[in-house]
Parts: structure tokens; C-alpha cells; sequence
């Protein structure tokens, strides 16, 4: 069983990301024996669902699954209704709850858009917290052409101290941007990222689980942001320039000329 799902994990990661859910499908299908563990091991496009109860959004993954039901954080019920679904405890409910409002501002000042879900479950000395951030752009249909998603999973574990915890952050990006016009084609990049850190911070007044939490998350993805920009930006855009160059090739061997001559000229003088 291990032998199988360490191949199909690294079959997985040299498939198409874009495709990750019509290959992850496949996969199943040929191995259902290993439906949890690659449920549980393989992260997925976000998928967005609708509490009818409290009239707002929230995002399914595999944190918030029980069988085939989906808990919202926002009412904290199944859907599917699931009577006997895993729910988390009475006080960790509560910061659940501030949890979600916290990243809901957050969202929307960094993302100005989008969905976020946080959800909450009881470990033993601790608890762990999964963190959701969605956000999806279409320009087509303002004219423009270019659509992309960006989906963000940051899971924390808890190990609560006497005076301090204990914090072990878990975070992947996933990116999708497609853009297709006459002048370039299509051309559609995408990929994932995956970073861990761990951290104790002070437990008080001042430094609750969720300031640790949220500034741990927050300083997290603008790294993530960061090398995202580097690798996926910044390198695609020098191979292109290698690859491809603006300039015609009688210009570049006019320079190239220029610069012998003037090698040439200043050996001469020495």
C-alpha cells in the first residue's frame, strides 16, 4: 500500500497541473484502495458552495469533509445534512468563528474579492486550523484576454504551552492564468507551491491564537507571493527573451560589428 501510494503521489507530480482534478479522477480509477490517502495528500482547486442558512460562501476541501457532507464554518452544519458529522469543541467553535471573521477582512483587503473559509478541528494537547483563500478573475468578458485563479491552503497545527504554543504552518499555492489573443496564441501557465514553517509565540493578552495565526499566515503569503513572482514570472519571462528576441537579427549583427570594431580600435591603441 505504501509502495502504491508513494507512485501514484509522484505520478501526480509530473502531470499537468492544470489538470490536476481530471488526473487525480483518473488515478482513483485505477486505485480505489487509495481514495483517502490521496484525497487527504493531494490538494485541489477550491471548490466554492453555498450556506443557505447564513446566505454566504464558503470552500469545500478535505478539512471539512465527512463521507460525501461538507461542514460550513459559518453555521457549522452538514451539507448533506450529517447529524453525527465531527464538529469542533464548544471554545474552539468560538475561535473558529473569529478565525473566519478575521480572514474575511483580510481577504478582502488583500485580495478585494474572492472567498476565504477557516475551519477548526481538536488534536490531542492542541488543535490544528486550516485556512482557505480563493480568488478567480476573468477578464474576458470586459475585453481583455486573460483569466487566473489563485487558491491558498495553509493548515496549522497547535501544541498549546503554559505561557506559549507551538505553531506549525503548512502552506500551498496553487496559480492558474490563461490568456489567449491574435498577437501571442494561447498560453496558459500553472503550478503549485508548497512552504512550511514553525514557530512558538506567547500566549497572553496581546498575542492570542489568532494574532499568532494571522500574522503567521499573512507574513507567509507574501513570501509566497514573492517566489511566485520570481519563478513563475520572472524566469518564464527571461526564457521568452532568450528564446525570442525583439530586435531583428540585422540589427544584432550590426552590433555585433560595432562592438569588434571598437575591441579592435582600443587594442590598437595599447
Amino acid at each position: 500500500m505504501g509502495d502504491e501510494l508513494d507512485c501514484a503521489l509522484d505520478l501526480m507530480r509530473r502531470l499537468p497541473p492544470s489538470q490536476i482534478e481530471d488526473n487525480l479522477a483518473g488515478l482513483i480509477d485505477l486505485v480505489p484502495d487509495l481514495v483517502e490517502d490521496l484525497l487527504s495528500s493531494v490538494d485541489q482547486p477550491l471548490k466554492i458552495a453555498h450556506d443557505k442558512e447564513s446566505k454566504r460562501d464558503y470552500l469545500l476541501c478535505d478539512y471539512n469533509r465527512d463521507g460525501d457532507s461538507y461542514r460550513s464554518p459559518w453555521s457549522s452544519k452538514y451539507d448533506p445534512p450529517l447529524p453525527d458529522g465531527n464538529q469542533p469543541s464548544k471554545k474552539l467553535r468560538e475561535l473558529e468563528l473569529q478565525l473566519n471573521e478575521a480572514f474575511n477582512i483580510y481577504r478582502d483587503l488583500y485580495y478585494e474579492g474572492g472567498v476565504s473559509s477557516v475551519y477548526c478541528w481538536d488534536l490531542e494537547g492542541g488543535f490544528a486550523s486550516c485556512v482557505l483563500i480563493k480568488k478567480s478573475q476573468d477578464h474576458s468578458r470586459q475585453g481583455q484576454p486573460m483569466k487566473g485563479t489563485w487558491d491558498a491552503i495553509h493548515v496549522v497545527e497547535v501544541t498549546n504551552g503554559k505561557s506559549s504554543a507551538q505553531y506549525k504552518l503548512t502552506s500551498t499555492v496553487m496559480l492558474s492564468i490563461e490568456t489567449e489573443d491574435t498577437q501571442t496564441g494561447q498560453v496558459s501557465l500553472a503550478g503549485s507551491l508548497t512552504r512550511q514553517e514553525e514557530k512558538s509565540s506567547p500566549l497572553d493578552a496581546a498575542n492570542s491564537h489568532m494574532t499568532n495565526i494571522g500574522s503567521m499566515v499573512e507574513g507567509m503569503e507574501n513570501k509566497l507571493r514573492q517566489t511566485l513572482d520570481t519563478i513563475y514570472f520572472g524566469k518564464t519571462k527571461d526564457i521568452c527573451n532568450d528564446l525570442r528576441q525583439i530586435v531583428g537579427v540585422s540589427v544584432l549583427k550590426q552590433r555585433k560589428d560595432l562592438s569588434k570594431q571598437l575591441g579592435n580600435q582600443l587594442s590598437n591603441k595599447n
